[in-house]
């Protein structure tokens, strides 16, 4: 490789490196104003829709809800929608 060759690799290295900071930068930033906009609602799941695992630790998977509507189970819904479809703000206690 020619210095000149290094030259332009070195050149296109920091031309991808900064727009791929100025990227995440702006994921982050969106993603941050998502989760604002959303809040866990409990108990209003369908089989296979809840966003991540139990309220109990049955799973800790999106997608594995075994049955509608189960207490435990949660996803991600537009900040102020939970109770008006019957859903709750919080996860029921965890019987020992």
């Amino acid at each position: 490789m020619t210095t000149r060759h290094a030259l332009i690799a070195a050149a296109l290295a920091t031309v991808c490196a900064a727009a791929s900071t100025t990227a995440s930068a702006h994921v982050e930033e969106n993603t941050m104003a998502a989760k604002s906009a959303t809040e866990k609602c409990y108990g209003n799941v369908k089989v296979g829709q809840n966003d991540c695992g139990t309220a109990t630790g049955t799973h800790a998977c999106s997608g594995m809800a075994k049955v509608d509507n189960d207490p435990h189970e949660w996803k991600l819904v537009a900040k102020g929608t939970c109770k008006k479809t019957g859903g709750k703000l919080k996860a029921p206690k965890v019987k020992k």
